[in-house]
């Protein structure tokens, strides 16, 4: 017999009772399916079996790793039922590609006729499997019997992933006799995936699926046609470079082409951004560039540049980060969990944005304030600024899309763009970069550096960075005039060499190793390349250190 702790209770099992008995019977305390469980603080699927002593966790849908469990399930169950309807012959790939809608963008190619017929056949299959509570299996193979039998399958990005694997193990997981690999745990059954909607959308489908605010309904479906755009023009831009996903990253970085693919991302960088430059230089009557988006997208770093740019065309810009005009810290509001919420309006001194703007639209000379981020206070360090009839103001904040934000500049003379780091590399066609993951690992990389915080306090705090993301940043991004993506193709592997060190600092018994150790065995599957070649204007210099721009 084990003891098992369970909350305030020690209960005893014979050991080899598998968890999902157990989670079976404390269902009924929770609100959602118990999903996953926590074994001494590491997660397992509910198909294991206690084996000794322990405490448990019971994780649902309304918790980030229960939520990407029921996710990952839904999709293996989605793949199942488009090969079964449409005939496994007659697929040539089902891609996973990116967000799109609170969903996810689905892009499928072979022979057949993708319309709202097959959908409708495809949806009512996956319902079928859910009706029968099939159960899911997982195997292990070596991974040279992994990459043979996905070969099989055709399904090629899979066996050069693990081409590159240093694990000797892959874990399979099986519905029936439909085999698939998935980097993350599963469900143990398909009974537990019962709200999903397959929604026709461009030149595929959104497999709509619920998220941890509210698993027990369907967000509604909302495209956002600008950011699709720019999704699809960034995967497209993977496409060209002959680099659609980690495996393909893997096999250049083996190849020695690391130094090229750098040189070429950065080139098609400037290439967009000089084009919007000139948008700007076309309209004289736009005196303010806003420059928005989510944390650690590279907002600084694309002012200062995009500045340089338009300085090539005869303009005269000034750069302004808005973060320099933060509260105290001890005068930030804070969260519903007691946090800092710094993606809050209310932690820009707005009113005083407003008057040194309008000052310097007067000719004004104003000294401009600089936040130092190790003590949380604004300084004043003589850094004054006087424009002209000819200069252009670059202003970059997360709240630069919000008019209330700058409620003093006429609306006609503002020109707005939308950033974000926007992952076009997925691990493979089905297991897809979230691309939150590469803005947190951005952020890692930045604020020990410079911010003086560790990557467990990032983690911890991000749950409020994202909540302030969706309430102030994300409902303005579709009033931006352009788009741009900060994300680099060759990223990951320069930022993995920064970024493992500092979660390895993360303890085991502290409530952020979980996360650490997921973005860890994420970061395992890419290969390490040195910095040394990043230009020294680059978007990932503002992460890493050595930017030109002082960042």
């Amino acid at each position: 017999m084990a003891k098992v702790k369970i909350g305030d209770q020690v209960r005893e099992y014979q050991e080899g009772t598998p968890y999902l008995e157990i989670a079976k019977e404390y269902q009924g305390q929770y609100s959602y399916d118990i999903l996953l469980v926590s074994v001494n603080g590491k997660l397992a699927e509910l198909q294991k079996k206690v084996s000794g002593d322990c405490s448990l966790t019971f994780i649902t849908a309304a918790e980030k790793p229960g939520s990407q469990t029921y996710q990952r399930t839904t999709k293996l169950i989605m793949l199942k039922a488009f090969y079964e309807v449409v005939g496994r012959e007659n697929v040539e790939k089902i891609t996973v590609k990116f967000s799109a809608g609170k969903g996810l963008f689905v892009q499928p190619s072979g022979n057949f006729t993708l319309n709202q017929q097959l959908l409708g056949q495809v949806k009512e299959k996956m319902r079928e499997y859910v009706e029968k509570k099939l159960p899911i299996e997982k195997r292990s193979l070596n991974t040279e019997e992994a990459i043979e039998l996905f070969t099989r399958l055709e399904m090629y990005d899979k066996a050069q992933l693990f081409k590159f694997r240093r694990v000797s193990r892959v874990n399979v997981y099986r519905i029936g006799e439909f085999e698939d690999y998935f980097y993350g745990y599963m469900a143990p059954d398909t009974g537990y995936i019962r709200l999903f909607d397959l929604i026709p959308f461009e030149d595929g489908f959104v497999l709509l699926i619920p998220d941890a605010a509210a698993p027990d309904r369907l967000p509604e479906f909302r495209p956002s046609q600008k950011l699709f755009q720019v999704l699809k023009e960034s995967s497209q831009w993977g496409e060209k470079m002959r680099i659609p996903n980690i495996g393909a990253l893997n096999q250049e970085i083996s190849r020695g082409r690391a130094n090229e693919l750098i040189l070429i991302q950065e080139a098609l960088q400037e290439k967009k951004i000089g084009q919007i430059a000139e948008m700007i230089a076309d309209q004289p009557d736009k005196k303010f560039v806003m420059i928005a988006g989510p944390s650690s997208s590279g907002k600084t770093t694309f002012s200062h540049r995009l500045s340089i740019q338009l300085q090539a065309l005869g303009m005269r810009p000034h750069p302004i980060a808005v973060d320099n005009y933060f509260v105290d810290r001890e005068k930030s509001p804070r969260d519903k969990d007691g946090n800092y919420d710094f993606e809050a309006l209310e932690c820009v001194d707005v009113p005083l944005f407003n008057q040194d703007m309008v000052k310097l639209l007067s000719g004004e000379t104003v000294e401009l304030p600089r936040f130092n981020f190790v003590t949380g206070k604004r300084e004043y360090k003589g850094d004054t600024m006087k424009l002209g009839k000819e200069d252009i103001l670059v202003i970059e904040g997360i709240h630069c899309l919000n008019d209330k934000f700058s409620y003093s500049l006429p609306k006609e003379s503002k020109f707005k763009i939308y950033i974000s780091a926007l992952t076009q590399l997925n691990i493979d066609e089905h297991n897809r970069i979230p691309t939150t993951d590469g803005r947190l690992i951005r952020r890692m990389v930045r604020d020990a550096r410079t911010r003086g915080t560790s990557a467990r306090e990032t983690i911890r705090m991000w749950p409020s960075v994202r909540r302030g993301e969706e309430g102030n940043i994300f409902p303005f991004q579709e009033e931006a005039d352009v788009m741009f993506n900060s994300a680099a193709v060759y990223e990951l592997a320069v930022l993995k060499q920064y970024a493992e060190p500092i979660l390895f600092q993360i303890p085991k018994d502290c409530p952020e190793y979980l996360e650490a150790k997921r973005l860890l065995k994420f970061l395992d599957y890419v290969q390490g390349v040195s910095s040394e070649m990043i230009p020294q204007n680059s978007i990932v210099r503002e992460f890493i250190g050595g930017s030109c721009f002082r960042v």
